[in-house]
């Protein structure tokens, strides 16, 4: 039986999150909550019950520590200064209020860096949105958790029970060099025994890696160099219209955002004054379906799915459905078998921001997480929906992040304003997408309908 460290150490996936945190904004992640509140609602009261609720999720009131040379990746520790206060904050919305007022400070949020020096998270709760309504932002650096744990997160803190503790963090000794280091070299070895697999991932690595059909993506003002700031802008459907329109096609959920967001993308840049009638567009695919609050981190590689845009819309979502169908053989994460040390060796020798910030490798990014079916409560208020916000670094100007909601789609389109200034337009385009899809489904015995 193999010894359990004393301590819990970052994966390689994780590190890669690190590495990439040198790029135009941080790599965090998050979620805006909307809740139905009474007409006084009592912020202070809220944040006391989620206080005393931490201790579902143990990874919230731990830090990343930094380990000495040759001892390994950093480990996560408990953090003795941890006050749940220094995560916690209340903001009055700003007028007239409404969802682009929240958004605008969820954008902020995403783009300001967590203190490193504490647990990498913090909530805002957003009052004086909406009658009766509030919101509450959760932002997440991506070290600590994917979307998918992030979900875990959101789960545990509605279903656990108040503790009697509130929350503070306790004094621990933290992990001393010598068992870093012993602890570090078996890594190593078992690493060792593991070589002849892993050079046989790194042959999956390349297959994944490869776009579909061996498209190199062609040169777009999607792909610009970008700044520190973000803008978000929201699209909503009926999660069933979309489900039975790809339904007809074998396809999936998610092979219908892939298929709309290429349409759209494709008619901004028409109206841009350029020609892109197909786009490499990298989509995760995570080695697990489900995470607890226990086990978070990230566990995922990703894809480059080439996707057309242009021509008969039931084709191209048998197209795209296809070729997902086929990268879903293979066991997701190879990728980061190659892409991982590939990163790292660039941030060692100080090129990585030049790397991300020219890479000709994908246009943009797709995620998806399947969300709760039924609507969740948190602290006796009712979620009455959610909205994904993800991580846009390096030349990608724009992307997409699709969460299902108690019978809702929602797609966040994340990008630059200064590089996509025009993301009103993108947003409509997603919007006629969906609203063409779920009114004329395809019929796989009449004629198809045209995009």
């Amino acid at each position: 039986m193999t010894r359990r460290a004393p301590f819990d150490r970052i994966s390689s996936e994780d590190l890669m999150s690190l590495v990439g945190d040198t790029g135009s904004a941080p790599m965090q992640v998050g979620a805006v909550l909307t809740l139905r509140t009474g007409p006084d609602p009592d912020a202070h009261a809220l944040f006391d019950t989620l206080a005393h609720r931490l201790h579902a999720v143990p990874r919230l009131r731990q830090r990343l520590l930094k380990v000495p040379l040759g001892c390994g990746r950093p480990v996560w520790v408990n953090d003795s200064g941890f006050d749940p206060a220094r995560h916690l904050s209340v903001a009055l919305c700003r007028p007239p209020g409404g969802q682009e007022a929240v958004l605008q400070i969820a954008a902020e949020m995403l783009t300001t860096p967590l203190p490193h020096d504490r647990p990498l998270w913090t909530a805002k709760l957003v009052t004086d949105t909406a009658p009766n309504q509030v919101a509450l932002v959760f932002v997440f650096h991506h070290v600590l958790t994917d979307g998918i744990g992030g979900l875990a997160i959101l789960a545990a803190l509605a279903a656990a029970k108040a503790s009697t503790q509130d929350g503070r963090g306790e004094t621990h000794p933290l992990p001393s060099r010598l068992p870093l280091a012993l602890d570090a070299a078996g890594e190593r070895i078992r690493g060792l025994k593991r070589l002849p697999t892993a050079v046989r991932r790194l042959a999956a690595a390349r297959t994944e890696l490869r776009p579909s059909g061996g498209v190199r993506p062609a040169p777009s003002s999607l792909n610009r160099p970008t700044g520190p700031r973000r803008q978000v802008a929201v699209v909503r459907a009926d999660l069933e219209g979309i489900r039975a329109a790809a339904r007809v096609q074998g396809a999936t959920v998610n092979d219908a955002v892939l298929t709309a967001a290429a349409a759209s993308l494709h008619r901004l840049l028409q109206e841009r004054g350029e020609s892109v009638e197909q786009f490499v567009i990298s989509v995760p695919f995570s080695s697990r379906r489900h995470a607890d609050a226990g086990e978070l981190g990230n566990r995922s590689g990703v894809i480059p799915v080439t996707v057309p845009a242009v021509g008969d819309r039931v084709r191209r979502l048998a197209a795209v459905a296809a070729i997902t169908t086929a990268a879903k053989k293979n066991p997701p994460g190879a990728s980061t078998a190659l892409l991982g040390p590939l990163f790292r060796l660039l941030a060692r020798v100080g090129v990585y921001r030049t790397f991300i910030d020219h890479q000709r490798m994908v246009h943009t990014f797709v995620t998806n997480v399947r969300g709760p079916e039924h609507p969740l409560t948190l602290c006796g208020w009712p979620v009455t929906g959610m909205i994904p916000l993800g991580a846009v670094t390096g030349n990608v100007t724009v992307a997409f992040a699709v969460l299902s909601y108690a019978g809702t789609l929602v797609v966040s389109l994340i990008a630059d304003p200064d590089t996509c200034p025009d993301l009103g337009k993108l947003r409509d385009g997603l919007e006629n997408e969906f609203r063409a899809m779920t009114r004329h489904p395809p019929d796989p015995g009449g004629q198809a309908a045209e995009s």
